[in-house]
């Protein structure tokens, strides 16, 4: 089992910066990446952003492109997603996802999430 808690989420006005964190452990070494996912009120959970843990394969949902960087301290076992430039639109629960990148991206284990809130 993989274990994934997220951290850093708050409320913040447009046009500022949040930084989440998602700290993992167990089995982490059958999982060769992790990504971001996100769900705004009334609406379904949507891609974020995503990363192998080498970082050779990144990849953003283009609503974040530019503006968001997801990277990673493998030391710490931990995935972060900077966001920079933040909009009311990316008011959301932001949760973290363990997962692989073959010919395609999945995911098998999810963190319990962190509220990101942006003010007009």
């Amino acid at each position: 089992q993989v274990q994934l808690v997220e951290s850093g989420g708050g409320l913040v006005q447009a046009g500022g910066s949040l930084r989440l964190s998602c700290a993992a452990s167990g089995r982490t070494s059958s999982r060769n990446a992790m990504g971001w996912f996100r769900q705004p009120p009334g609406k379904e959970r949507e891609f974020v952003a995503a990363s192998t843990w080498s970082g050779d394969n990144t990849y953003y949902a283009d609503s974040v492109k530019g503006r968001f960087t997801i990277f990673r301290d493998n030391a710490k076992i931990t995935m972060y997603l900077q966001m920079n430039g933040l909009k009311p639109e990316d008011t959301a629960v932001y949760y973290c996802a363990a997962g692989g990148r073959g010919s395609t991206w999945w995911w098998s284990h999810w963190g319990q999430g962190t509220q990101v809130t942006v003010s007009s």
